[in-house]
């Protein structure tokens, strides 16, 4: 059976922009009080992948844990409306030269208004900045609107048996697959 989740990868090897021009949303690290708020929007955005993704996808979040540990390292960013997290970017350090884009998730009733793109693009000009020579994601290739918007942000599909980092099999492959 073949797989639904697809492996892409971008060379960050432009510059990103990661400055928010609209007032209203600011792209920022995520801080100790955004954590307990980020599972809601996780589990909002979840729904937009009904009739997609598998049915555990839908009701599970990141735990307060994970969050916290990408946190305090860095790796976790919100966008923001006004004070309140409506939107994060979660990164996994796979190796020291290599990230991947753990998650991404927009609150849908503050969707389409390019807090996607934004969030994705402050984790590219983290990437590039710190060094890392790739930024892997995965994502659901039935989703309509899902490859296609990596695709469009610099992201190319990637051979699942190409290695990465040095290994044979990529681990988030086999963990997102489940």
């Amino acid at each position: 059976m073949p797989s639904t989740i697809s492996p892409l990868r971008i060379e960050p090897n432009r510059k990103f922009e990661t400055q928010d021009r609209r007032l209203m949303y600011k792209i920022a690290l995520a801080r100790e009080q955004d954590i307990p708020l980020l599972s809601a929007i996780e589990l909002a955005a979840a729904q937009l992948l009904a009739g997609y993704a598998p049915e555990r996808v839908l009701k599970e979040a990141t735990s307060e844990q994970e969050m916290r540990y990408a946190q305090e390292r860095g790796l976790l960013w919100v966008a923001l409306s006004g004070d309140r997290p409506v939107g994060f970017a979660h990164v996994r350090l796979l190796e020291p030269n290599a990230a991947h884009l753990q998650e991404i998730d927009v609150h849908p009733e503050h969707g389409c208004r390019g807090l996607g793109t934004r969030l994705t693009m402050a984790v590219c000009g983290w990437a590039t900045k710190a060094g890392h020579h790739a930024l892997t994601l995965t994502t659901f290739r039935t989703v309509p609107w899902n490859m296609p918007f990596y695709l469009r942000l610099g992201f190319e599909t990637v051979s699942q048996t190409v290695r990465f980092f040095g290994r044979e099999r990529d681990p988030v492959l086999t963990d997102e697959r489940g």
